[in-house]
């Protein structure tokens, strides 16, 4: 079993995720896809009079301003849009792809967060209406039904609260759940970078392997969104899961390559 989580950021070779994804399912490779939808989010967004706002958090990390409007937005993009290019680009292939968001049968699910401390020109301040979460729970019920039964399960973000509310959650840190959760050998994390590079945007300094205990030391060199996906894999490693990679989504076959150990390999 392996979670493959492809970004959803510039320059992804979604074809070339979903021909590999298709040639391992048909040798009997079990998967879940988990994706994003970032960049294109951020285009719809602002086509739409509603452009997106991002929040910098005390620690270095940023994440989503998610109000209502644009949860609805995100919902279109992740869970349509996306979601369903995915699944034809599979079907296509030869998978039977099943789409679904966090919120159908309660794939992912946690609490929402009743309050957001973030920065604003060096002040902390606090938000409470914003419709963000984390994942606590994954149904591993459902995904195990549909994979026992030759589906190929594409999961998305949203998630749902406690509550019953949509929550935005961060895609890299649900994929380490659903990887933790599933008892996964591997956790893929794919995205526009060939992984963690010691001299961000500088490709040639990728740093090819992290000991799982010595991740806090490198998290000096993630930069953005590869903040999010370093500590996913070190979560998913402390919980269990055999390895995590962060590897390239641009390129041919890029499960096929990540597995190889192509990329930052954590274990």
């Amino acid at each position: 079993m392996i979670v493959v989580k492809v970004g959803g950021s510039e320059g992804i070779n979604y074809a070339a995720v979903a021909e590999d994804a298709a040639r391992l399912w048909k040798e009997g490779t079990r998967l879940v896809l988990v994706h994003g939808g970032s960049a294109e989010t951020n285009r719809i967004a602002e086509a739409l009079g509603h452009p997106p706002r991002f929040l910098e958090h005390p620690g270095g990390l940023t994440s989503r301003l998610t109000d209502r409007q644009t949860l609805e937005i995100f919902e279109m993009v992740y869970c349509g849009k996306v979601n369903k290019m995915l699944v034809e680009l599979l079907q296509q292939r030869g998978v039977n792809a099943v789409g679904l968001s966090g919120l159908d049968g309660r794939v992912l699910e946690g609490p929402r967060k009743k309050a957001v401390k973030y920065l604003e020109n060096g002040k902390l301040k606090v938000r409470r209406d914003t419709y963000t979460g984390t994942v606590e729970r994954v149904n591993t019920h459902l995904l195990t039904l549909l994979l026992d039964h030759g589906y190929l399960p594409v999961l998305t973000p949203p998630a749902i609260s406690y509550e019953g509310e949509a929550i935005n959650t961060d895609g890299d840190t649900a994929a380490a759940r659903v990887a933790v959760q599933l008892q996964a050998e591997a956790l893929l994390l794919l995205s526009n970078v060939p992984g963690l590079l010691r001299n961000y945007p500088d490709e040639s300094s990728l740093i090819p392997r992290i000991p799982a205990a010595e991740v806090a030391a490198y998290m000096t060199h993630a930069e953005g969104r590869m903040k999010k996906k370093v500590l996913g894999a070190a979560q998913a490693v402390q919980h269990g899961v055999g390895r995590v990679v962060l590897g390239d989504a641009r390129v041919e076959a890029p499960i096929t390559q990540a597995l190889a150990g192509r990329g930052t390999v954590i274990a």
